[in-house]
């Protein structure tokens, strides 16, 4: 019972921990970050990133950081590279080499090698004056303090404070390649986050119905035209250009305000002047318009004629509200 008390005190003190960690690591930045971020944007080759034990977890994630980000990377463990995959190494590539200790004996066969390639090293390490440290042509320090374990010995500020060296890296690098949203929407084409970079309104209609009325409309026709097209709308339109819309509420509130509807036509309880939007826009600026104006439903115009709607759900079923 008493280590359940614990729980969340031990959570706070583990977070507090590692980002004042973190946050220290500002103090070790020096010329040999930036030389390594020039060299590898100066590279004719690719970025090589290897560990072993939990540092080659964090080398993996810096490697897919990496790849994202327009810098291509391979992954290569730190241990199979001495035992055959040191071929993965090409003449122009960049090793990044993680290590906590920077003495592991892996590191110490692999580091010589790498330099009789001629390949450059950057070490990233929590030892600047390690086996590591010393033979690396640029060292990044990922030094901290202690670990958050309570035993000071699970591998966990540490790889932390690496993962953020390497976002670091990414993100410089990702500055001088002067990386755009359409460049990370090229490397991010599945998934919610590439279809807010991609994904157009012409995307999201082309398979819809497209209601409509004249303004002389009667009543009866433009509950039919709603309900026969589902989409919750109809646009109301004179020589194919939008002049209003009505949906489900005026409905309902044309129900609640009159008692006999024969004598209406669709230009009596139309809202003037709808939300509209252009075909060629992105679907995520369509969801910005909704949910600024509390609405469900826009109009779409191509060459300011009408062409259809975009729903709410069409962005749920894309996954991307």
């Amino acid at each position: 019972m008493k280590n359940k008390n614990r729980i969340l005190e031990n959570a706070k003190l583990t977070i507090l921990a590692e980002s004042e960690a973190i946050a220290n690591l500002v103090n070790f930045l020096n010329d040999d970050f930036k030389n390594a971020v020039n060299f590898i944007h100066n590279s004719k080759g690719r970025v090589i990133v290897t560990g072993i034990g939990k540092s080659a977890h964090i080398a993996s994630k810096i490697v897919a950081t990496f790849n994202s980000t327009g810098t291509p990377a391979i992954f290569m463990h730190a241990a199979d590279a001495i035992h055959g995959d040191l071929g993965i190494i090409q003449k122009n590539d960049v090793v990044i080499c993680i290590s906590k200790s920077g003495n592991t004996p892996e590191i110490k066969v692999l580091v010589p090698l790498i330099k009789n390639y001629g390949n450059k090293i950057i070490a990233i390490t929590g030892n600047t004056q390690s086996f590591l440290g010393i033979n690396a042509h640029f060292t990044i320090s990922s030094y901290v303090k202690k670990e958050a374990c309570p035993n000071n010995l699970a591998p966990t500020t540490s790889t932390t404070a690496q993962v953020v060296i390497g976002d670091a890296l990414a993100v410089c690098l990702l500055e001088l390649n002067n990386f755009s949203s359409n460049d990370f929407a090229k490397y991010h084409p599945g998934g919610a986050l590439g279809k807010k970079l991609y994904l157009r309104v012409r995307d999201l209609i082309e398979k819809n119905e497209i209601p409509q009325v004249i303004l002389t409309t009667p009543i009866k026709d433009v509950i039919i035209e709603i309900s026969k097209k589902r989409l919750g709308c109809t646009a109301v339109i004179e020589n194919n250009k939008i002049v209003g819309i009505i949906t489900d509420g005026d409905l309902r509130r044309m129900l609640k305000n009159n008692s006999d509807i024969s004598y209406l036509i669709a230009k009596d309880i139309m809202s003037k002047k709808p939300k509209t939007i252009k075909v060629d826009a992105m679907a995520i600026k369509a969801l910005e318009t909704m949910e600024n104006n509390n609405i469900t439903q826009i109009l779409v115009e191509k060459d300011s004629n009408y062409v259809g709607v975009v729903h709410l759900h069409d962005l749920l079923k894309e996954g991307i509200f």
